[in-house]
Parts: C-alpha cells; structure tokens; sequence
C-alpha cells in the first residue's frame, strides 16, 4: 500500500488513518443538535447540570461519573440517563438510556443498538411518509371539517337570530294576554257579584212577599214538581214515591202510612201526570196538609227560573269561560318563552357558536342528566359531561364523559366502560374543529 510513498509522506499518512480512526471511535452517540456544544473535544467535560468536572475521556466510557447521567448520553450505565435517537425522516425523541444496546430496536435509525448483535435496519423513512401521509389525511378531514362548521354556524347564527325574533314576538303576545287576563278576571268577578246579589234580592223579595211553606207552589209549575217526586224517571208518581218526599206540613219528620199516600193519590197506587194534576199537585198549592219536604222557604230552584238572574248567571259563566281561554292560551305562550329563554340564555362565552350548534345540531341519547363541560380551560367545549342516571345494581349511578373530535360527519365512534356504570363515549363531529389543528405537523430533523 505504501510501497510508492516516501517515508515522510507515509508517516503523513499514518497519522491521518490513525486520527480519522480515534474521531470515529470517539463520536458522541445519543446527543442532539442542541447539546451538541456540550460535548465538544476538550481535555475535562463539566456535567450539564454543573456538578462535577471529569475527563473528557470518560465519556461515554460506560461508567456513571455524573449525576444527572450527562456523561453517558450513549450507554446504559447511568440509570437516569437518556438516548436520543435522532431518526433522520421521522420524529426524533428520546430514550430511557437502560434501553440502548440491548437487543431490542427503539430508535427507528437502530442507533441504539449500535453494539448488540441485533439487526436493526432503518425504518425511519418509512414510517416518515406513512405518518405524513396520515397527517395530510388528518389535514384533508380537518379542512372539510372547517368548512362544515363554517356552514353550521352560519345556518345557527340564523336559526339563534330567528328565535330571538320569535321571541320578542312571544313576550309581546304574552304582555297582551297578560293585560286581557287582568280585565277578565275583574269582569269574571263583577259579573259574579252581579248575579249572586240578584239572586239574593229576588229570594229575599219573595220571602218578604209571602212568608207561606207552600206559596211557592203557586207560581212552579206541575210539571217540575212531578218531575222533582219521580226519583225513577218512569213517567209515574208511586205510593214509595210519595212516602219518601211527601210530608205533612207541620211535622215533616213524619212519614206518611201506605194510606195516607194512596189517599193523596185519588185512591190510586200510580198516578202519571194529569192525574197528578187532579190529586196531589192540588193538595200541595193548597198547602193545608202537606208539602214536599225540606220545602220551607222560597227554594233556590225557583230564584234560577227567574230571566234576570238566568241572564246574570248566564254572563257570569261566559266571563268565566272566556278567562280559562286566556289563562289557557297563556300557559301555552309562557312554556314556549320558558323553552326558549333556556337555549338562548346560555353562556356562550368565546365559543358561543359551539355551544349553540351542539344544542341545535345533535342530541345524544343518554338515560344520565347534563351536568356540564368538562373539558380544560383551553378547551372546555370537547367533553361533556351526563350525571346521576339510573343506579346500576349494587352500584353507583350512572354517568357518561362524552369526548368530541373533529370529524366530517356526526356520528358516534365508541362507547366504553372503565369501571362499574361509567361509561365514556367518543363522538365526531364538524363542530368540534379548530383551524389551530392546521398548525400542527411533523418535525423531524433532516
């Protein structure tokens, strides 16, 4: 090799061998770029964290010097160090240090096997362009995701716009109702007043005018007397008829004898009308020996025949029935204010838009009850959280943590049980894309 050379000339070249020989054996596996000025050739190395000085020939010299096991960046021997494994094409990320050389491929480079007798080959590329490839996938659903809640929200916005207006169309309906229901429940009440002070006049005039158990008679007519002693409805007054209602004027305790009420009858055992007319209805207006009973006084019955308190009874109930149709109607109109006051009243905060689609686009079907947002501050709109379901046997109740993800389309992905009723669902949907996610990519150092 170097017969052609002079000795000079092969000394030179020797030492040039031996020295690209010793800067080889002397490279610094484990390091990246940015502690790379750490470990430049010098006579003594200072442990990053500063706590000792040792030589710069016993690093990596597969003895622990250093506490924070700076020294060993590519061995195993410090059990707090760490490899990193530089992975040209794909993600570079560290290592547990007790992990290199032995046997098993970690780094997708294989530089952490750089002394086993392992095979390792280089996959780095590999899964550098299948991870791109994913990213740009994830890219692709993540801009058609925008642009679909782009969409939603625009379609909320005016969907949030238009029950606004329907609602201040409601609490204008629900203050005219209000205002109707104040007027009729006066008129409900005068025409009330109204009626029972006629009613007491006209009763109080005709006991003033005749005093008489029976007067009454005079002026009813046979026909709603027949009809108040026939308690069958047959069309006949019975001899049982007239013991159980007829009674002699002065005693109405007692009862009359079988004899006694045929005798009223004309003799008969069962009158109908007309005969009614000849026999008992005449003994009652005559009012001499017998009355029907609890028939003291001028009754109730007769002061409603009268047409002014029939007409007065008359308003009142129509006062009354047209303010159950009001009150009625405002019952209706004060629920559909109470609805949408409860989805338009929501803290909509820096994502109102989210909060408002997730209540107009989509409802789980869960048995728990909402009980909040559950997700971090910066992203408090990505969980939900459903409580106090139903109680599991000999269990707790149930509750539900659903996570939302960015998808292109709403639909549910999984359903799982970490422990006993308490489930935790993933569900997809446009609404839950951010454009921050665009910013996110593969950094690898090429």
């Amino acid at each position: 090799m170097f017969t052609n050379c002079s000795l000079g000339h092969c000394h030179i070249i020797i030492a040039v061998v031996l020295w690209s020989i010793c800067v080889d054996s002397r490279k610094i596996r484990g390091i990246s770029l940015s502690y790379k000025r750490f470990y430049r050739e010098r006579k003594s190395f200072l442990c990053i964290d500063g706590s000792k000085m040792i030589p710069f020939d016993q690093v990596n010299d597969d003895y622990c010097d250093c506490v924070d096991g700076s020294d060993e960046p590519g061995t195993a021997a410090c059990p707090n160090g760490r490899f990193y494994c530089t992975n040209l094409g794909y993600r570079s990320h560290y290592i547990p240090s007790s992990r290199v050389n032995d046997g098993i491929c970690d780094c997708c480079d294989a530089s952490d096997e750089y002394r086993s007798q392992t095979p390792c080959q280089n996959t780095c590329r590999n899964l550098g362009q299948r991870e791109r490839a994913e990213v740009e996938g994830q890219m692709r659903v993540l801009g058609e995701g925008l642009r679909l809640k782009q969409q939603l929200i625009e379609e909320g916005v005016l969907t949030w716009r238009e029950k606004q207006a329907q609602l201040r169309d409601l609490q204008r309906v629900s203050d005219d109702l209000q205002t109707q229901l104040d007027d009729l429940r006066k008129e409900e009440a005068r025409r009330k007043e109204e009626a029972d002070a006629l009613r007491e006049r006209v009763i109080g005039a005709r006991e003033t005018a005749d005093n008489s158990p029976t007067s009454h008679y005079r002026t009813e007519s046979p026909i709603s007397v027949f009809k108040e002693l026939d308690s069958n409805r047959d069309g006949s007054i019975t001899v049982d008829e007239v013991q159980a209602k007829v009674s002699p004027v002065q005693d109405e305790e007692h009862a009359l004898s079988e004899d006694e009420a045929v005798a009223l009858l004309g003799g008969a055992h069962r009158v109908d009308l007309s005969r009614f007319e000849e026999t008992l209805w005449t003994s009652l207006r005559t009012g001499d020996s017998v009355t029907i009973k609890g028939r003291h006084g001028v009754p109730g019955s007769l002061a409603d025949e009268d047409p002014n308190i029939k007409a007065a009874v008359s308003a009142a109930e129509k006062a009354a029935a047209d303010l159950k149709r009001v009150e009625d109607a405002y019952e209706t109109v004060y629920m559909e204010i109470r609805d949408l006051r409860e989805k338009l009243s929501l803290d909509y905060g820096s994502e109102r838009e989210f909060l408002f689609l997730h209540n107009q686009c989509f409802q789980l079907k869960v048995h728990e009850k909402w009980g909040s947002w559950a997700g971090s501050p910066e992203k408090q709109y990505y969980q939900m959280r459903y409580e106090s379901g139903e109680p599991c046997w000999q269990g707790p109740t149930r509750n539900t943590m659903v996570m939302l993800i960015c998808g292109t389309e709403t639909a549910l992905r999984s359903v799982k049980e970490p422990s006993k009723c308490q489930y935790v669902m993933e569900l997809q949907t446009p609404v839950s894309c951010q454009p921050a996610l665009r910013q996110r990519g593969i950094h690898s150092e090429l």
